[in-house]
C-alpha cells in the first residue's frame, strides 16, 4: 500500500476528546493490549496528529502520528499498527511487515499451506516508514524459556513435518512490491539476525560489562548533546520537549541503535530533562498547562562544547548518502524578453526574428548598435536619440508619432523593454532550463480570518519554485506547533496552498529566505510578520 509515494490531504492535531476516542478504538481493535500499553501508544500529553492521505492506488488512509512517527493507520475503518510501534508482536520477533491473512487457518490447512497466505499493507522501509524517523525494527529481546511441563507435553500433538515444510510455500500478496520483506524474512535465521547490528540494537557485547540500562543512559545523553550541538538553534526556542525528542534526538541516534528512554534509568523524557536542567545545560518551563518546552540552552556549557560527534563508518555513510533525500536548492530565475511581431523590423538587422528570446543586456546592446549604425544620435545633444520611422512605429503610441521626434537614451531603452513580451527562464539544478511566458508569480503569503475570528497564514505558488506544498506544510507544522493543511488553491488549476493556524510569517521568512535561499524579490507578504512586543 505504501510501496510508492502517497499524497497528503491534511495534517491536524488531535483534540482531547478525539484522543480518548482513539484510545477506545485501539482497545476495541486490540483487546489483548493492557491499559498501560494503550496509554504509551496513545499518550495523553505528547504531540499526536491525524494525517489523511491517499495511497498511490487511490486508497483513502488515516495515519496517526506521535512525536513525528506513524504509530497507527486506518483503512476502511480497520486499525493497523505500524512497524514503528512496539509491543504488538511476540517478543522474539522484530516486525518488518503488517498485513492481514488472506484465508482462515482452516483454509490454510486445507490448501496444504500453499498459495497466497497474507495481504501485505505496510513494510519496513516503505514510504510510510520513511515519513517517520526511519528507525530500525524493534531489537530482538532474549527469550527466557520456561521448563517444559511434562503433563502438558503428553497432551500436546506433534506438528506434521510435512506441514512444517510446506510453511515455506506460503507467499505474500503483492510480493512484487514487497520482495525486500520476503528476503529479510526468508534469508535471515534467528542467529544471523542477532548478529545484525540493524536488528541487534542494544544487545550487549560479551566483552562489555555495562548493563543494557547503562548503555541506554549513555545513548540518551549522546543523542541529547548531539541534537543541541548540531540541530537546535536559538531561533527554535521555545521548543516543545516532545518535538525535541521526535524531531531532533531520534534523528541523532547512531546507525544500528534504537533510542528508547523507557529502557533507561530515567524512564521518562521529563525526568531526563530535569536532570539536564539541574546540570544547567537547559532550562525547561511549562508554558501551557501540562505541556513543557525548552526555553533556554547554554551552548557554552562544557558538556556541549566538549562533545565529539562520532564519524560514521564508510559503509554506513555510503548507505546514508544513498537513502538521504536531496537537499533543496533554489532554481536560477531569469527575466527575459520575447520579440513580438510589432518589433520585428527593429531587431531583424541584428539577426533576430519574431519569437526570439533575449536578455535585458542583449536588448540594450541591440538598440545602441541600431542607433549608432543609422546615425541617430543627436549632433547637438548626445543624450538624445532621433527617431526614424522604424523606431516611431515600434515604440511610440499613435498620438505621439507626429509630435515626438527625439527621446533620451534611458526613455528609449525603457520603452523598448516595455514593448517586448515578458518571459522568464527557470533552471533547476541538474535540469534543462524551462522558458515560460509572462512573469513568474511570487510566493504569496497572506493572512486570513477563519471561524471564531481565528487567524491563519496561507501560502501559495510554492510549486513554481520546485517546493512540495505537503513537505513545506509538514516542516511548518513541526516548527510552529500548529495545525497545517494542504488544499487546492482557489482559481488556480493543479495548484495547492498551505494553511497554518496563527500568524506564522516569521517562521516562513526564516524557512524561505535563510534555509531555502530564495531571493526576497520572489516572495510577497513578508511584511505581515507580527511586530515584536505586540500580540499576534
Amino acid at each position: 500500500m505504501f510501496a510508492k509515494a502517497f499524497r497528503v490531504k491534511s495534517n491536524t492535531a488531535i483534540k482531547g476528546s478525539d484522543r480518548r476516542k482513539l484510545r477506545a478504538d485501539v482497545m476495541a481493535a486490540f483487546p489483548t493490549l493492557g491499559t498501560d500499553q494503550v496509554s504509551v501508544l496513545v499518550p495523553g500529553k505528547e504531540e499526536l496528529n491525524t494525517v489523511k492521505l491517499y495511497a498511490h492506488r487511490g486508497d483513502a488512509v488515516t495515519v496517526y502520528v506521535s512525536g513525528g512517527n506513524p504509530i497507527l493507520f486506518e483503512v476502511e475503518k480497520n486499525l493497523y499498527p505500524t512497524g514503528m510501534a512496539t509491543g504488538w508482536t511476540w517478543p522474539l520477533l522484530a516486525p518488518v511487515a503488517v498485513g492481514v491473512a488472506a484465508m482462515s487457518t482452516a483454509e490454510m490447512l486445507t490448501s496444504g499451506l500453499k498459495g497466497r497466505g497474507f495481504s501485505v499493507l505496510h513494510t519496513y522501509q516503505d514510504h510510510l516508514w520513511r515519513s517517520g524517523d526511519k528507525s530500525s525494527p524493534p531489537s530482538l529481546a532474549p527469550l527466557a524459556l520456561d521448563p517444559p511441563d511434562l503433563s502438558e507435553e503428553k497432551e500436546s500433538v506433534q506438528a506434521d513435518p510435512a506441514l512444517q515444510g510446506d510453511l515455506r510455500r506460503l507467499t505474500l500478496e503483492g510480493e512484487e512490491e514487497n520482495g525486500e520483506v520476503q528476503r529479510m524474512c526468508g534469508e535471515k535465521s534467528l542467529s544471523e539476525a542477532s548478529e545484525d547490528p540493524s536488528v541487534r540494537g542494544l544487545n550487549p557485547d560479551p566483552t562489555d560489562s555495562k548493563t543494557l540500562q547503562e548503555q541506554m543512559d549513555e545513548l540518551v545523553q549522546r543523542c541529547f548533546l548531539h541534537a543541541l550541538k548540531c540541530q537546535v538553534r536559538k531561533a527554535d526556542l521555545p521548543l516543545l520537549t516532545s518535538t525535541f525528542l521526535g524531531s531532533h534526538m531520534l534523528s541523532c541516534c547512531p546507525e544500528g541503535r534504537q533510542l528508547d528512554i523507557k529502557k533507561s534509568s530515567y524512564k521518562k523524557l521529563s525526568k531526563f530533562l530535569q536532570h539536564m536542567q539541574q546540570e544547567q545545560i537547559i532550562q525547561v518551563k511549562e508554558l501551557s498547562k501540562g505541556v513543557e518546552s525548552i526555553v533556554a540552552v547554554d551552548w557554552k556549557h562544557p558538556r556541549i562544547t566538549s562533545f565529539v560527534i562520532a564519524e560514521p563508518s564508510p559503509t554506513s555513510q555510503t548507505i546514508q548518502e544513498g537513502s538521504r533525500e536531496q537537499p533543496y536548492h533554489p532554481p536560477d530565475i531569469k527575466s527575459l524578453y520575447c520579440v513580438p511581431a510589432s518589433m520585428t523590423l527593429l531587431f531583424q538587422e541584428s539577426g533576430h526574428k519574431k519569437g526570439s528570446i533575449l536578455e535585458g543586456g542583449e536588448v540594450r546592446t541591440i538598440i545602441i548598435n541600431y542607433v549608432k549604425r543609422n546615425d541617430l544620435v543627436d549632433a547637438d545633444n548626445k543624450n538624445l536619440v532621433k527617431l526614424d520611422p522604424i523606431l516611431c512605429d515600434c515604440i511610440l503610441e499613435k498620438n505621439e508619432q507626429h509630435t515626438v521626434m527625439k527621446l533620451p537614451w534611458d526613455s528609449l531603452l525603457t520603452r523598448c523593454l516595455e514593448k517586448l513580451q515578458p518571459v522568464y527562464q527557470v533552471t533547476f539544478p541538474g535540469q534543462e532550463p524551462i522558458v515560460k511566458k509572462g512573469r513568474i508569480c511570487p510566493i504569496d503569503i497572506t493572512l486570513a480570518q477563519r471561524a471564531s475570528n481565528k487567524k491563519v497564514t496561507v501560502v501559495r505558488n510554492l510549486e513554481a519554485y520546485g517546493l512540495d506544498p505537503c513537505s513545506v506544510a509538514a516542516i511548518l507544522q513541526q516548527r510552529c506547533q500548529a495545525s497545517a493543511t494542504v488544499t487546492p488553491a482557489p482559481g488556480a488549476k493543479d495548484s495547492l496552498q498551505v494553511q497554518i493556524q496563527g500568524n506564522q510569517v516569521h517562521h516562513l521568512s526564516r524557512l524561505l529566505l535563510e534555509e531555502y535561499q530564495l531571493p526576497r524579490k520572489h516572495i510577497q507578504g513578508l511584511e505581515k510578520a507580527p511586530k515584536p512586543g505586540k500580540k499576534k
